[in-house]
Parts: structure tokens; sequence; C-alpha cells
């Protein structure tokens, strides 16, 4: 019997809910032609030479454009940052460049979109990209960052947002990840 077989679709996707993340915003393109979408899928891969993973589908209209441009920029969300999660992940039916919209947005070296009092922003040449069935496994040379500090993250954990304080004692963790 094979794995494929033991395991369905919607029972991993449960078990993955069970995996808290970071969240981030990958913004892609420029003008018009910027897009951009919302990511846990996010993951340092060498402090050597600092570099990123990224997952995204490639069924997403995204993907044309990272192809396209070669870039992208990271932005690893605040506590505060839900409303731009929602817009990158097409709350509202947002699409393309309207999910840039109600945020303060900048460049860093590649051109890539910043967010405004984003946790910590990566900017991201795209050095090479791994298809693995429907995804695409990006390898991104980081370029330039910033940090952000005095502010919890925002993390996606069992099919909704929480927030973490910047500072968490052992006591207060059950209490902000809301169990």
């Amino acid at each position: 019997m094979s794995v494929e077989a033991l395991i369905s679709e919607a029972d991993f996707k449960l078990s993955m809910r069970h995996l808290a993340g970071a969240v981030s915003v990958i913004t892609v393109g420029d003008g018009q032609h910027r897009t951009g979408f919302t990511a846990t899928s996010v993951s340092s891969l060498s402090a050597e030479l600092p570099s990123v993973i990224v997952s995204v589908n490639r069924a997403s209209s995204s993907w044309p454009a990272l192809q396209r441009y070669g870039c992208f920029c990271v932005n690893v969300l605040a506590a505060d940052q839900q409303q731009v999660a929602q817009s990158f992940a097409g709350l509202g039916g947002r699409k393309g460049a309207e999910r840039y919209g109600g945020a303060g947005w900048y460049r860093l070296k590649t051109g890539a979109a910043a967010l405004e009092n984003a946790l910590t922003v990566l900017d991201c040449k795209l050095e090479t990209a791994f298809h693995y069935n429907s995804h695409a496994i990006l390898v991104g040379h980081v370029y330039a960052m910033e940090i952000r500090q005095g502010i919890g993250p925002l993390l996606y954990w069992r099919g909704g947002y929480r927030e973490l304080p910047a500072e968490v004692d052992q006591s207060g963790l059950a209490k902000a990840l809301g169990q």
C-alpha cells in the first residue's frame, strides 16, 4: 500500500494547521504588475550566504511575476498587521496591485516592495526555483534587510491568526496563543 493511499490531502492539511508559523507577505513586481501572496512557508537556508526558502504554488498569479522579475521581498508581519496578511491572501477578491492598498510600501536594493513597519523585511534575488508537484521552492539570496524592534510577530495556527507579544514569560505564553 502506498503512502498516497494512507494519507488524504484533507487529513494532511488538518495536520499542518497544527504547525504555528510566522506570517509573511511575499511581494514581487512593479507598478500595476505588482502582486504577492501570504505565506507561512518561509525558512532560513544559510547564514553563511544569507538566504531563505519560500514555497509558492505555481498556479498562483505570483509565480509568473517571480520568474519575470527575479526578485522578491519577504515581509515578516508584526502582530498589528493582520489586515495586510488578509489582503495578500485575497480577502474580498483582491488581486495583484489591489493587495497593496491600505499599507505603506517602499523599495530596497532589488526594487521589490518592502512593507513599512514590518517585523523584518528580507530583500531577495531569486537564485533558483525547484519544482515539486504543484509548488516551486524558491531560494532567495538576501541582499538587504531591515528589522523592527519592540513588537511581537503575527502567527498563524489552527486556521487563525494569533499575536505573540514582543516579551513573553512562560506563564503568559499559553494566554498569548489563545489557550
